[in-house]
């Protein structure tokens, strides 16, 4: 399948007037007994071998080949009904190679010996006929070869082995919680992903890889027949690199926010059940909630929604082809060029250490090796408020004088060309032990914020407005009640350098991205953000209610 068939295929027809637009899921449709077959790494490997052996006979000088089965599952349902399960499948090759100092990249649905070859094959003419506009050659961070390994995400339950009629049980009987409290409408869903992806290359590696990431939601909304008002609260959970267990929660995964904030955070499970009965209860309380007074506030922000400021304010402007301008026709650039960098400009306060990984447990972005076959890392992106390092890959390390990726390549399929995505990007935790009640009490006038909500930021990933889902006023150290309309506005200097720390590793929690949207052709990629609860400093605040003029 061509990767515009793989986009458009999802099966989210039924139901399309109140499901929120989903990419990257799709394929072709498959029976869920299918899903759990797996392919022969020793199949795969005499298939790339074939890849292999093509493109250096046809001159290329680097080849590597990804084969990869693209697996997913999703389950909507809105109120008593079921609107829709869809099951998808996408199998094919990728082969992409260096010929005359360029690049070269072909993808076939044909796997056999003969379609992998032939790929390869055209992938070097690619190269070739690209080479003579090209006006300087790859330069490519030396990479050592594996030879033959593998990685497996380390889940208990695989998602797909649990019956489509339990998991439809499930997500029916959290809408029946949010109406049992209060919701006048209610839709859920389950999004499952499977990637069986197997990458070859000339450097002499063998990866076998098999991704598992899990996704429950929700929205709830409650209506004030008298008024016609309404208000909604999504759920809490964030999109995980974990199985089914996820969805069997335990008390030990549960952080509850400050006192009376009737708040709860999971950890490494979710309580759906619990989750759809407080929203729909905040659902309600915001119908009558006080409208905030805009103004100067400290903010102590919830993990939940905090992930999401850091992914727009950190993790897109420390990606370095933005930085070098990649990006800009598509995603925009970076304030944090080089030359920013350089002048060693505070990006945060001392409190602010925020570090990129591929390796957290639990984390959308967890794997092995990325999709060049590099062992992936942890590396330090922001350092006591200075600004260090950037993400970057193979063929961009060179240019920042670096001799080595950071593993942090990748492809959303087969079919897509890898290349530099966001790994996790995570503020680390306080040092000093802090829970959220304690920090909550030396706020004189402040908001906590929990839940993600809608944002813009500018192009240059400079200056950005963030709201929430629910928000509670502080004052004198005591959460006093619900607010409204909240938004905050910053650029990511000030914000940054307005933060005055964050709870202990014993609040740090996950926050998702399931879909985030890069490159042209666009592309998705998951990836998760963890921090503690923590606290920005005398941050503006605005009431999105409020008319101008």
């Amino acid at each position: 399948m061509k990767r515009r068939d793989f986009v458009g295929l999802t099966g989210l027809a039924t139901g399309a007037l109140f499901l929120p637009t989903i990419p990257g899921l799709g394929g072709n449709p498959v029976d869920p007994a299918r899903l759990l077959e797996a392919v022969d790494p020793a199949v795969n490997k005499r298939l790339a071998d074939a890849a292999l052996n093509a493109a250096k006979a046809a001159g290329a000088t680097y080849t590597d080949v990804r084969i990869g089965r693209y697996l997913n599952q999703s389950i909507f349902t809105r109120e008593k009904q079921v609107q829709n399960i869809a099951s998808g499948e996408s199998f094919g090759a990728g082969v992409r190679v260096i010929a005359n100092g360029t690049w070269g990249f072909a993808a076939t649905n044909t796997v056999t010996e003969a379609g992998l070859a032939k790929a390869a094959q055209l992938a070097v003419q690619i190269a070739k006929a690209n080479s003579k506009v090209q006006k300087e050659q790859v330069k490519l961070a030396p990479q050592q070869g594996y030879g033959t390994v593998s990685w497996k995400t380390p889940i208990q339950q695989n998602a797909f082995e649990v019956p489509v009629k339990q998991k439809v049980e499930l997500l029916l009987a959290a809408n029946a919680k949010a109406l049992e409290n209060g919701a006048s409408f209610v839709n859920s869903s389950l999004f499952q992903i499977n990637e069986q992806k197997y990458f070859a290359s000339t450097d002499g590696s063998y990866i076998d890889q098999d991704v598992h990431r899990i996704w429950p939601t929700f929205s709830v909304t409650a209506i004030d027949k008298a008024s016609g008002k309404f208000r909604s609260r999504d759920a809490m959970s964030a999109p995980m690199g974990l199985g089914y267990e996820y969805l069997s929660p335990k008390a030990a995964d549960k952080i509850p926010g400050p006192a009376g904030s009737d708040i709860i955070g999971y950890k490494n499970s979710y309580d759906i059940l619990e989750d759809a009965a407080a929203a729909a209860k905040h659902a309600r309380t915001k119908l009558t909630a006080k409208s905030v007074v805009p103004g100067k506030y400290d903010l102590v922000l919830d993990p939940n929604h905090l992930g999401l400021t850091i992914h727009e304010s950190v993790g897109h402007p420390t990606e370095l082809d933005r930085v070098l301008g990649y990006e800009a026709n598509y995603a925009g650039t970076s304030f944090a060029t080089q030359e920013w960098k350089a002048k060693n400009i505070p990006f945060g306060s001392k409190q602010v250490n925020i570090v990129a990984d591929k390796l957290q447990p639990g984390s959308l972005g967890a794997v092995g090796y990325d999709d060049e076959g590099v062992k992936t890392k942890q590396w330090d992106l922001i350092k006591e408020g200075k600004l260090v390092d950037y993400q970057k890959i193979r063929d961009q390390a060179h240019i920042v004088g670096q001799k080595e990726s950071d593993g942090c390549c990748y492809a959303d399929s087969w079919s897509s060309v890898q290349f530099q995505r966001m790994p996790n990007v995570s503020l680390q935790p306080g040092k000093e032990k802090m829970s959220v009640d304690d920090m909550v009490s030396k706020v004189d006038k402040g908001i906590f914020i929990a839940g993600r909500g809608s944002y813009s930021i500018d192009q240059q990933r400079y200056n950005f407005q963030f709201g929430g889902q629910v928000f509670y006023a502080i004052d004198k150290g005591k959460i006093t009640g619900m607010l409204e309309d909240v938004a905050y506005q910053a650029n990511t200097q000030e914000f940054w350098n307005s933060c005055a720390g964050s709870c202990d590793q014993s609040d740090y929690r996950l926050f998702g991205s399931f879909f985030d949207g890069k490159g042209q052709p666009s592309q998705v990629s998951a990836v998760s953000h963890g921090s503690a609860t923590t606290r920005f400093n005398g941050v503006n605040v605005i009431n999105t209610a409020r008319k101008i003029g």
